[in-house]
């Protein structure tokens, strides 16, 4: 299905980001990755997805955090691969601690990556996907984006104003064959998460086993965690025809999370 265009990853080198890639280099897309990480096991990464699907796969080391560190992968991505059709706003941190403790630097760093970083790299990709008549914008928000929890002040402000800044590029772009949507799972196992997990387990004297069960508890009524595979099916749903009228949504992927 998306035989002939260009997909960019933000965080892709492991877990959501990967998972998404993944399903794209399925369809067909060529694939920029992006993302932290060892640089020969990047490499085998980035080798073992061009042999596997049998698509152009590249890197680049773009750095996020950075000014317009996502206007020069989206840049990058142009000058190698000729286009960016579709951009998977992915990558984020997190940082836990009560709003009157919370470190200023993780705030900015919190902020520059999980949304500045989305409105740069979708900044630098709209031109060419409106010259062409075609795009595809899907910001990776949470369910974070959607409704709060305590101790995570930067990560929720900033994931809820990922959905509004997609609401925004969908009007803007709404007489266009252009979407934006925003993808809002609830607990996946990523290396983020498993971080947390690994931090309760330790913090209340329990096996990580145990920890994990008790986090979905809390949350997520199907108390079962979102996988990466099933958020790439979703991604690659949203660059086909049939959602084409689908723009400025956000669609949850949180086991009931947010019906609650």
């Amino acid at each position: 299905m998306l035989k002939g265009k260009v997909a960019v990853v933000t965080g892709s080198t492991s877990g959501i980001g990967l998972g998404i890639a993944r399903a794209m280099a399925a369809e067909g897309a060529k694939i920029m990755l992006n993302g932290f990480g060892d640089a020969a096991e990047i490499e085998r990464l980035r080798s073992s997805l061009a042999a596997e699907f049998g698509v152009t796969v590249l890197y680049s080391g773009a750095d996020l955090s950075k000014t317009d560190g996502a206007g020069d992968l989206v840049r990058d991505a142009e000058a190698r691969l000729g286009r960016v059709d579709v951009l998977v706003n992915n990558a984020g941190i997190q940082h836990v601690a009560p709003v009157e403790e919370f470190p200023l630097d993780r705030w900015d760093a919190v902020i520059a990556l999980n949304l500045t970083a989305v409105f740069q790299g979708t900044r630098a990709a709209l031109p060419g996907m409106k010259a062409r008549g075609w795009g595809r914008v899907i910001n990776i928000a949470s369910a974070h984006g959607l409704v709060a929890s305590v101790n995570k002040a930067a990560y929720i402000a900033s994931k809820h104003g990922v959905v509004g800044l997609t609401k925004v590029v969908a009007l803007e772009t709404a007489e266009i064959d252009i979407t934006c949507n925003a993808i809002c799972p609830g607990w996946v196992l990523t290396p983020l998460v498993q971080a947390q997990i690994d931090a309760r387990a330790a913090r209340e004297g329990v096996s990580v086993e145990q920890a994990g069960r008790d986090l979905l508890s809390e949350k997520q009524p199907s108390k079962k965690f979102t996988t990466p595979e099933q958020l790439g099916g979703l991604a690659v749903f949203l660059c086909s025809s049939a959602a084409a009228n689908i723009t400025g949504a956000s669609l949850t992927a949180d086991g009931g999370w947010t019906a609650q």
